[in-house]
């Protein structure tokens, strides 16, 4: 054979060759087609039955949808912007106008209390002071002297009882030998007229009878005279005790005016009344410092108790009910990241701004490293009802509004939507308590699609696990 004729011979074998391979992916292709059918993503696949009894593969019916089930009632939280205040602020003034003698301490300076900060000197008002000392003492001598006066009254007066006695006694011998006498003038009378004595005897009866008549009238006198000398004693001794009455108003008068300068006085030196920082200082010495109570006065200092704070923060109108002294508290302050200060509500003010529906919470917080500072700023966290055994449900899952505590949901039934109407309690904005309609083991539909409807086929994609808390 011919070289030419071999390389034909080979040239047709390969093109036979080319013909049987085309032919051959030609079938395969035929029978993968008839044999396969792509499986498309989706949770589940439906199968129909063919009429010879073989069964295949169909695409996956309905609309996907996430679902969750009800889970324990929600706790009731509010997260709020709160600022930072000291727990006490104030301003310190003199009392006393003078000039800045001593000034011990500086902005920034930690205090305790009693510590003197500074010293006014005011030397007028020190005059003032020793001038009414003095006179205070003057009207404290004056009390003394009346009290003596009155002694010495009472003493007279006593001595005068004694004489008023002593008289009375001598009035009453004069009055015994009165009578003695006038029986014996009258028995020798008798004895004269039987001619019995002589008549001298008879006159010189007589004439001591006048005598003894005499002395009893002058011991009725003396009687008189030593009661009216008792009577003015005792007028004395009221007079004394009248002017000891007023002496003692004098030392009280001069004891307030002396007490009135002498705490005018001490305000001159400038303490501090209570533990805390210097936080600012509006003087040096040598300034003329104004008393409070004159004007164009300023403050010497401000003090601020530092060692707690109080966290400012305002409840919105819908949370004011729940609020209660003693709720739980979580304050986190953007100067200090990563931190967080547990609290608790320490005061309410009872009453809502009527221009923005807030009311007014303070929150205080212990600050024994002295980090947190007046005018902080942060966010606080209110837990204002704690959680129940109450179904919940993400507050995504309502459809539309609810009103008068009724709502609704769609729940997953039979592999379809089922709108379903249900009661619910209160909205934290996160999760919604539901009282009426649903139970835990219903499928929940989250975040429901607008072509959502009664009955259309739906295809759960996942389901979340039940919480039980939620926050704003």
């Amino acid at each position: 054979m011919r070289e030419t004729d071999v390389g034909r011979s080979g040239l047709l074998l390969w093109q036979v060759l080319l013909v049987l391979a085309i032919l051959g992916v030609g079938v395969a292709t035929v029978w993968g087609w008839k044999n396969f059918t792509p499986e498309r993503p989706g949770p589940e696949r439906f199968v129909s039955t063919d009429a010879d009894g073989s069964s295949q593969s169909s695409k996956p019916t309905g609309i996907p949808v996430q679902t969750v089930r009800p889970g324990g009632g929600a706790e009731r939280v509010a997260t709020q912007p709160g600022s930072v205040l000291a727990y006490q602020t104030v301003q310190i003034y003199a009392k006393a106008s003078g000039f800045l003698k001593t000034q011990n301490v500086d902005i920034g300076d930690k205090v305790k209390q009693g510590d003197v900060l500074a010293i006014v000197d005011v030397p007028e008002l020190t005059q003032s002071v020793a001038k009414a000392k003095a006179v205070f003492d003057q009207f404290k001598a004056k009390v003394e002297q009346m009290k003596a006066r009155a002694k010495s009254a009472e003493a007279e007066h006593q001595a005068a009882r004694a004489s008023i006695a002593q008289a009375e006694a001598n009035a009453k011998s004069s009055s015994a030998m009165l009578r003695y006498r006038s029986r014996q003038y009258d028995r020798l009378k008798e004895l004269f007229d039987s001619r019995s004595i002589d008549e001298r005897l008879v006159d010189e009866s007589k004439q001591q009878l006048e005598a003894a008549s005499e002395a009893e009238r002058s011991a009725t006198a003396s009687v008189a005279t030593s009661k009216a000398q008792a009577a003015a004693k005792e007028a004395k001794i009221a007079e004394a005790k009248s002017d000891i009455l007023e002496a003692d108003a004098g030392v009280e008068v001069a004891r307030a005016e002396h007490e009135r300068l002498k705490v005018q006085f001490d305000f001159a030196t400038i303490a501090v009344p209570f533990d805390g920082v210097v936080t600012a200082r509006y003087i040096f010495p040598g300034d003329y410092v104004r008393a409070a109570n004159e004007s164009s006065s300023q403050p010497l200092f401000t003090v601020q108790r530092v060692d707690r704070m109080r966290v400012i923060v305002q409840v919105a109108d819908r949370d004011v009910p729940y609020v209660d002294v003693g709720d739980q508290a979580v304050v986190e302050l953007d100067a200090l990241p990563g931190q967080s200060f547990p609290a608790k509500i320490s005061r309410l003010s009872q009453t809502e701004d009527p221009l923005t529906r807030m009311m007014n919470v303070e929150i205080d917080v212990p600050n024994p490293s002295g980090r947190i500072r007046q005018g902080m700023y942060g966010r606080v966290r209110l837990v204002l009802d704690k959680a129940s055994d109450q179904l919940s449900i993400p507050s995504t899952c309502l459809v539309g509004r609810s009103q008068n505590g009724k709502a609704s949901a769609f729940v997953v039934r039979d592999g379809k939507a089922k709108l379903v109407s249900i009661k619910v309690g209160d909205d934290d904005g996160v999760r919604v308590a539901v009282t009426e309609g649903l139970a835990s083991s219903d499928q929940v539909i989250i975040r429901p699609p607008s072509n959502l409807t009664e009955g259309l086929a739906v295809v759960p994609q996942s389901e979340d696990a039940p919480k039980s808390s939620g926050g704003r």
